[in-house]
């Protein structure tokens, strides 16, 4: 494991920050924990900016809470730290979903925001696959 208590605790930061606004289910809240750039990909196309952010929280079911376990760092440079995290994403009226989640936190100014965040499901079954465009050899 290369993460350094810096790295986790920058990264804590950001996503406790996140995680409360998830929990309080206030959107503004959660994209103001971005960058007004940041590319934004949850479990539906993708977008770009804070607004995309929010719309995207505003369409989650009331009483959606977020747990999340860091489970790698990496520092790209002074104001850049990769997080890889296990995210619970619990509902009151389903069951919970797992994910892992990769986020780029990037620091502006004194504070530091969410620039890239990725979410990826690991319990879907692998799509078919899909035909060769060249076939080498005899048929």
């Amino acid at each position: 494991m290369n993460s350094t208590t810096e790295d986790t605790t920058v990264l804590s930061d950001v996503l406790d920050r996140w995680k409360a606004a998830v929990d309080a289910h206030e959107p503004k809240q959660v994209a103001a924990v971005f960058t007004d750039d940041a590319i934004f990909q949850g479990l539906q196309p993708y977008s770009v900016g804070r607004s995309g952010v929010a719309e995207y929280y505003a369409s989650q079911p009331l009483g959606m809470r977020a747990a999340y376990h860091i489970l790698e760092t990496r520092r790209f440079a002074d104001d850049l730290v990769l997080g890889y995290l296990d995210v619970e994403f619990s509902f009151t009226d389903r069951p919970a979903l797992d994910v892992k989640l990769s986020v780029l936190v990037t620091r502006v100014g004194d504070d530091w925001y969410i620039s890239h965040y990725q979410v990826s499901r690991l319990d879907q079954a692998c799509p078919p696959e899909r035909p060769r465009a060249h076939s080498y050899g005899k048929v």
